[in-house]
């Protein structure tokens, strides 16, 4: 699989003035949506020439992703923190939906690209040409879970990880029922793949 960006290790790389143009591009796609968004005026806003922004992200549609990548990546140290309070793997998991339902409804940059605010371009990002999000996503928490749950099968978890992932973007976007009933469903839908118990009926909830 070719290298994804704005990965875990870019982020490491990153840079005062690449961090400072990914602030300034995040609240004018906020502001403006895709559409409105002007090089330029990432550039003024972070202080450097047009020409800057143009050597860091290649054109404005690099600049989008690397925005959305890094707003996975801070939505993921999230999901690392939930992990690391649950001991039960469907407890887990089903926090975990249903932090990334709650919590992407009210992200502003999340709003911009799933409703199409200023344009629909920036929607490819969740679904056609989703994959270096989906990577991110998966690979980050099949590593922080299999440290955690390490009798799990590596893959099989990672099989039924990446499903689970992308049923919960399907569902960001096209939301269907309350997110406790879409958690309880996705974390039933792990532990059955992997052969683990599921919580008596009327046990622990998805909270």
């Amino acid at each position: 699989m070719p290298p994804v960006p704005g990965g875990r290790a870019a982020a490491d790389r990153s840079s005062p003035v690449r961090e400072a143009l990914l602030d300034a591009a995040a609240e004018l796609l906020v502001r403006h949506g895709y559409r409105g968004l002007r090089m330029r005026d990432v550039g003024e806003a972070a202080g450097v020439s047009r020409q800057t922004v143009y050597n860091e992200f290649g054109d404005k549609w690099g600049l989008a992703q690397a925005v959305v990548l890094r707003d996975n990546e801070r939505y993921l140290d999230g999901i690392d923190r939930l992990l690391a309070e649950h001991d039960d793997l469907y407890a887990a998991v089903a926090a975990a939906v249903r932090f990334t339902l709650l919590t992407s409804a009210e992200d502003p940059l999340k709003k911009v690209v799933l409703t199409g605010a200023g344009g629909d371009e920036l929607l490819p990002l969740l679904t056609t040409q989703a994959e270096p999000v989906l990577f991110t996503a998966s690979a980050r928490i099949v590593e922080h879970a299999l440290g955690r749950w390490p009798d799990l099968d590596p893959d099989a978890f990672a099989e039924v990880t990446d499903a689970a992932v992308r049923l919960t973007m399907s569902h960001l976007i096209l939301a269907e029922g309350p997110p406790d009933r879409v958690a309880g469903f996705v974390a039933r839908m792990v532990v059955r793949y992997l052969g683990l118990p599921e919580p008596e009926e009327g046990g622990p909830g998805p909270g």
